[in-house]
């Protein structure tokens, strides 16, 4: 191998290693946020499932009485309504931090 081809070689093996490191760069912001929600539908999930055992509490049910269709079905429900009231929360503190009323 002639000192041309090394040098080329290792120029393309150095390009590379800088290509991957400032795309993991750029990448790192869309990592963050896919990690961040992923969090979030956790704590969220949990929270429905809590919220669940307590709806079959009330019912004197407990999760063997279900199946694991009714079951996800039922903590999807749950969720949903997580979501939702969280969604008006964060509305609603929008619009106090702008001085606006809910009910304009």
């Amino acid at each position: 191998m002639s000192l041309k081809d090394k040098i080329k070689q290792n120029s393309s093996n150095i390009y590379k290693i800088a290509k991957s490191s400032a795309s993991k760069a750029f990448d790192y912001p869309n990592l963050k946020s896919k990690e961040l929600k992923e969090a979030i539908s956790k704590k969220i999930r949990k929270r429905a499932i809590l919220s669940t055992k307590a709806r079959l509490a009330e019912r004197n049910k407990s999760f063997e009485d279900y199946t694991d269709e009714e079951l996800e079905i039922i903590i999807t429900d749950e969720e949903r309504k997580i979501k939702d009231d969280l969604k008006t929360k964060s509305l609603v503190a929008a619009l106090a931090i702008l001085g606006l009323d809910f009910f304009i």
